[in-house]
């Protein structure tokens, strides 16, 4: 008897999906066209050395206050490698990602953690498949005068940990 209940139940509802009641599937928010260009900031001159380097020290005297161990990165506007320091005991690994979310943020002109929050709030999982994208927090563009004049990236400790001392680097630049 319940076999027969359940082929009843199955059988009205295989209908009523072939009745042509079709659901209307959601709108799909990537269909929307924004008005203004996101992330339009203009490309500057180049960060200087000196600019980097306070930058990474800002960006290190934070880690420092924690007892967090960072390899840190300062690219130009062109994506560029200008300076690094790696924090004694920092994880070897995190040296070519501190530089790649440092690219990836000038080269985006958006922080890293756009990324992030596409791929774990979102779900637009597409992000995974543009070139030279890292969906971790911890790059952050660099801008001076409504320009953008190189990035820094962060990376050895967690997410979070990285894009605090990457925004006291970012802080430097006026």
């Amino acid at each position: 008897m319940r076999f027969q209940s359940f082929l009843v139940l199955a059988v009205v509802g295989l209908c009523a999906s072939l009745s042509g009641q079709a659901q209307t599937p959601p709108a799909n928010p990537l269909d929307a066209v924004p008005e203004a260009m996101p992330f339009d900031v203009p490309y500057g001159a180049p960060i200087s050395l000196d600019q980097a380097l306070s930058a990474i020290a800002a960006a290190i005297a934070e880690a420092k206050k924690h007892h967090w161990k960072l390899n840190v990165a300062v690219v130009d506007s062109g994506a560029n490698l200008v300076a690094f320091q790696r924090m004694d005991g920092a994880q070897l690994a995190s040296i070519a990602v501190s530089q790649h979310k440092a690219r990836a943020a000038a080269s985006f002109r958006r922080e890293t953690r756009v990324f992030e929050d596409n791929i774990q709030l979102k779900q637009n999982y597409y992000t995974l498949t543009i070139d030279g994208v890292v969906a971790s927090r911890g790059g952050i563009p660099l801008v001076e005068g409504g320009k953008l004049i190189g990035a820094i990236g962060c990376s050895g400790g967690t997410g979070s940990q990285d894009e605090v001392a990457c925004k006291a680097g970012a802080a430097t630049i006026k």
